[in-house]
Order: C-alpha cells, then structure tokens, then sequence
C-alpha cells in the first residue's frame, strides 16, 4: 500500500469517528474509536 492510500484510509477513519462522536470526549475515548474504525478497515495499530 502507497503512502497517500493508507493517508486517505486515517483520515477517512478519523472523520467516521467525528462525524459519529463530535466533539467533548476524552482523547482515550477517541483513541479506542479509531482503533475500531481501523480494524473495520483492515489497518492495524
């Protein structure tokens, strides 16, 4: 996988958890939402 793919998957990752979370939690708790939106993506962390 290229460099720009695998940025394009985070960020696509990262915008799923915000546009389903917003804003006001605890960076853990984010945390543990993207690591379960890399998982449903294939990418390991």
């Amino acid at each position: 996988m290229e460099h720009r793919e695998l940025t394009e998957q985070i960020i696509g990752c990262a915008y799923r958890v915000y546009n389903k979370m917003r804003f006001g939690f605890p960076e853990s708790i984010y945390e543990k939402f993207m690591l379960i939106e890399f998982c449903k993506c294939g990418l390991n962390a």
